[in-house]
């Protein structure tokens, strides 16, 4: 593979999405990633359908759409972690990788012998990169996690969906963002580790705990109660910090309109043909929009449903009022932004030819993202793998197989 991280070797042991979504981020960037599975089940995510991508009209095999949204550019090697061939193998190629990435329970990698330090006495280079759901030095050390309860737990939900007074409800975002992210804050620290390496030569631990992470991507939020003493509530579409920045009603659907300044809420009331609430003391400044929240969406939600969303958006657009509609996720994608900038590409895959996959958001001035390889199928590269990195004969591959290790 081309790209950054080219010649990086990572030894995916993870599972579901936090772990492969950063797994497949340094893949995109290069980096040769082994993906680790039990034999005949695999990731449980390839069984996390439908839809299913299938094998032409057979019907022998398939492939669920969410475990080949996280698992591109990388190869299936499928190792029994439960036999002790099985650990022998992975304390082998661990001492030729550069990155290790597991999220197991608590305790599972020292059971096996595989823990931290027993790796890097063979590779003192080796960076390993758990994720838990809480922190290993925690009393909650083995409590488990999956994205929908850290989203509940770590205040996400809390501020998520409309009011109590709309008759809203807590909700849930509509990915699993909490694992997402988790994933993305993972690989910037791998990325990290590995530029320290390169001068001191040294491997080391990184832990992500998922409700540490969601926590930490609180942002603004967060800091609203640290700095005000507030507990942030539920809006909707609503912002906590500016007005107004929220979706509309028009006369044929939603549009979201996002002021950012007075002058863009000057020209927004002028466009809406309301230039006299740009001067009224109630909502000059964000400041007094806040305070005056309620009675300023009024108005402006009384003017806009009287037209169409295409009439408002050419107008708003045309006077610099940030502003878009709402579209649906078809809508995204058969969009002309979407052929322009090649959010959909191609890769090979043996069920059906071609299997899409959606584009990296990085663009590099040299070393490109890579998109060499669609999400394996299990184990298909075990024996490859072992080739390639220990140098094991066909003859050894095949004792292997015989005896259930791969």
């Amino acid at each position: 593979m081309s790209g950054p991280l080219s010649g990086i070797r990572v030894l995916d042991l993870s599972r579901v999405l936090a772990g492969p979504w950063a797994t497949q981020l340094l893949g995109d960037y290069g980096a040769d990633v082994i993906k680790v599975e039990r034999p005949v089940q695999g990731d449980d995510t390839r069984h996390w359908g439908p839809p299913w991508l299938e094998q032409g009209d057979s019907g022998r095999g398939r492939e669920s759409a969410y475990f080949l949204a996280a698992n591109r550019n990388k190869r299936s090697l499928a190792v029994d972690l439960s036999c002790a061939a099985g650990q022998r193998l992975v304390r082998e190629l661990a001492a030729k990788a550069d990155v290790l990435v597991e999220n197991f329970k608590a305790g599972t990698l020292d059971k096996w012998g595989l823990e931290a330090d027993a790796l890097r006495r063979d590779n003192p280079g080796l960076i390993v990169c758990t994720i838990s759901a809480f922190s290993r030095s925690s009393t909650r050390a083995h409590e488990p996690g999956y994205d929908a309860m850290i989203q509940a737990s770590g205040g996400l939900m809390s501020i998520t969906g409309a009011s109590d007074k709309d008759g809203g409800e807590p909700q849930k975002v509509g990915v699993a963002i909490a694992d997402i992210m988790c994933g993305m804050y993972a690989a910037t620290a791998i990325i990290a580790a590995l530029y320290e390496r390169s001068s001191s030569g040294r491997g080391q631990s990184i832990e992500v705990p998922l409700y540490d992470s969601q926590v930490a991507w609180l942002a603004n939020q967060a800091m609203n109660y640290l700095v005000g003493g507030e507990v942030p509530g539920r809006l909707g579409t609503a912002h906590p910090n500016i007005v107004p920045y929220q979706a509309f009603r028009t006369g044929d659907g939603f549009i979201m309109i996002a002021v950012g300044n007075d002058r863009q809420f000057a020209e927004c009331m002028r466009c809406l043909g309301m230039s006299d609430l740009a001067a009224d003391t109630r909502f000059q400044r964000n400041e007094d929009r806040l305070a005056n929240r309620d009675a300023l969406v009024a108005l402006m939600s009384s003017a806009l449903e009287r037209e169409p969303s295409g009439h408002w958006l050419g107008k708003l657009a045309e006077a610099g009022v940030p502003c878009s509609p709402i579209n649906d996720i078809g809508e995204v994608f058969s969009s002309a932004y979407a052929a322009e900038c090649n959010l959909v590409r191609n890769l090979r895959h043996p069920y059906q030819g071609e299997l899409p996959t959606v584009a990296s958001p990085v663009r590099f001035s040299f070393g490109e993202i890579s998109y060499e390889s669609a999400p394996p199928l299990l184990g298909e590269h075990s024996g490859e793998v072992l080739a390639d990195w220990l140098g094991y004969s066909a003859t050894t591959i095949s004792r292997l197989r015989e005896a259930g290790t791969i």
